[in-house]
């Protein structure tokens, strides 16, 4: 399984994972993180990984420069994982205070900076009055502000909650919350894997979903137990911290299903952004054909 970077924003995979869901319906899975030279999509058309924990926008950016689909199958998350750091304390933050300002976006993948346009123009904002800094790796870009770069920086847990516990900067909003209901994140394979090995998918999924429920009624600190061996870098009152906020916003679906209001959405975001140039349709790159049979009780 390959994952675009390591963070416990993928909990349910990482559950499934860690907490022997897979290993239980008879999968070894090994975990993966892309790098920069090899992407989760390029692992998956050169079959060096069988699956993928992605964005769906890594396949729309595929087909619409004329690529092979890659096709989503399982719902990881429903929301933007990422938080909005600012240098000075802001108790009544609006977003008319990054008028003028800088941000250093994240720069792992583009979906984040699109979102925040989005939400930008949503609260009246114009964009083009604010200066994003794009590019920077997550450790450059904490580098930076800690460094006095920037009035803003968006970035995920951990990085955020040190940022925050140093005194360099005020945590003031959830791109999760500000963004809404969104398909930031599931798993994905290509045609020919779903094609091939339909059975395997449909109790790998069947497998996810128990993940999926168990987190949805644990408490954080049995999530942070079991996601400790992936994260041994961060203690664990800081893993169910991050596990608490996650879950409040709503991050993880408990139904795998991806559902095509939120894909349309999404793709609206990409399109308005000029991240993509087309509309590509849901019956393309979503199956839920396998996780709804991965739902239907068992004989």
């Amino acid at each position: 399984m390959m994952e675009p970077f390591h963070s416990p924003f993928y909990a349910p995979a990482l559950v499934a994972v860690h907490g022997g869901h897979f290993a239980r319906a008879g999968f070894d899975v090994t975990v993966r993180t892309a790098t920069p030279a090899k992407s989760a999509a390029d692992a998956l058309l050169d079959g060096s990984a069988d699956f993928a924990v992605s964005g769906i926008m890594r396949s729309l950016d595929l087909v619409d420069r004329g690529g092979p689909p890659i096709v989503h199958f399982a719902a990881v998350n429903d929301r933007n994982g990422f938080f909005l750091v600012s240098r000075v304390p802001r108790p009544d933050f609006a977003w008319t205070d990054l008028v003028g300002r800088t941000v250093l976006s994240f720069g792992g993948a583009p979906t984040p900076y699109q979102c925040m346009l989005t939400v930008l123009r949503e609260a009246g904002v114009d964009p083009a009055k604010v200066t994003f800094v794009q590019g920077l790796g997550v450790p450059e870009a904490a580098l930076a502000f800690t460094g006095g770069e920037g009035d803003f920086i968006e970035c995920g847990p951990p990085v955020v909650d040190g940022l925050v516990s140093d005194g360099v900067g005020s945590l003031v909003a959830s791109m999760g919350v500000a963004t809404g209901p969104v398909p930031f994140s599931s798993l994905m394979a290509t045609e020919r894997r779903l094609r091939d090995d339909r059975g395997d998918l449909v109790r790998l999924v069947r497998a996810f979903h128990g993940a999926q429920r168990w987190l949805a009624h644990a408490s954080a600190d049995e999530v942070a137990s079991v996601l400790r061996p992936a994260f041994p870098g961060i203690q664990a009152p800081l893993l169910a911290r991050i596990v608490a906020r996650y879950r409040a916003q709503g991050t993880w679906p408990d139904d795998p299903r991806l559902d095509r209001r939120g894909y349309e959405r999404l793709q609206e975001i990409l399109f308005t952004g000029g991240f993509i140039k087309g509309h590509h349709a849901y019956e393309r790159l979503i199956d839920t054909s396998i996780a709804t049979e991965a739902l239907l009780p068992t004989i």
